[in-house]
């Protein structure tokens, strides 16, 4: 499994929030059990970015005074991660 098929089927049954990427990797990791290269992680975040099957995962909340990071499935991802995971 790729780690951007890690972070779609992740995606598709966890909310992965985080107040930065490196948390949210080490979360990914402590629901999947699975270990993901730093390297790994950035480039599977933007090919599923530039693919259209992630939102933004930095956010800057309303009323928010620093960023948050996290996991968000478009339709696109969702109906994907659903093809990967045959649901």
């Amino acid at each position: 499994m790729t780690a951007a098929e890690l972070l779609l089927r992740t995606g598709l049954r966890h909310f992965v929030s985080a107040p930065s990427a490196e948390l949210a990797q080490a979360e990914i990791g402590r629901l999947t059990g699975q270990t993901l290269d730093a390297t790994d992680f950035a480039a599977a975040v933007a090919a599923l970015l530039r693919d259209g099957l992630i939102r933004d995962p930095i956010r800057l909340e309303d009323q928010a005074l620093q960023c948050h990071w996290r996991l968000e499935l478009t339709p696109l991802g969702v109906s994907r991660a659903r093809h990967l995971t045959g649901a």
